[in-house]
């Protein structure tokens, strides 16, 4: 049990390392806290809620990777070196394939229910 309560504080120091030194993991911080609430409005399927919400959070646990890697980076050499360059690189193209999968997950949701509207005659 203590094992697991260790566990859990050094996560949430870690999720306030980010949000105190990252501004992209602010944004996704906010995108989340907005994305609850209109998951629910935009779809009653609780799989649709599911797949809304777990998206961004999806995209919040990849920009914690490449934040981890850039800070590891910088703390191995404060020199400019071309396979560390790559190495970030390719970490911030990850937090970008998945801000695209999210980013399509939510207006494949949107289109859907403003076709919904249309074919209710609400639009």
């Amino acid at each position: 049990m203590l094992r697991i309560w260790r566990a859990t504080l050094n996560s949430w120091a870690g999720l306030k390392a980010a949000a105190s030194s990252e501004a992209a993991f602010r944004e996704e911080i906010i995108a989340l806290v907005l994305a609850m609430p209109l998951a629910f409005f935009l779809t009653p399927l609780a799989w649709k809620r599911l797949t809304l919400i777990g998206v961004i959070l999806l995209l919040m646990v990849v920009e914690l990777l490449n934040t981890a890697i850039e800070k590891l980076s910088d703390h191995v050499t404060a020199t400019q070196h071309p396979d560390i360059g790559r190495i970030k690189d390719m970490a911030s193209a990850a937090v970008g394939i998945t801000l695209a999968i999210a980013g399509f997950t939510w207006i494949l949701a949107i289109a859907e229910w403003i076709g919904l509207l249309a074919w209710l005659g609400l639009l």
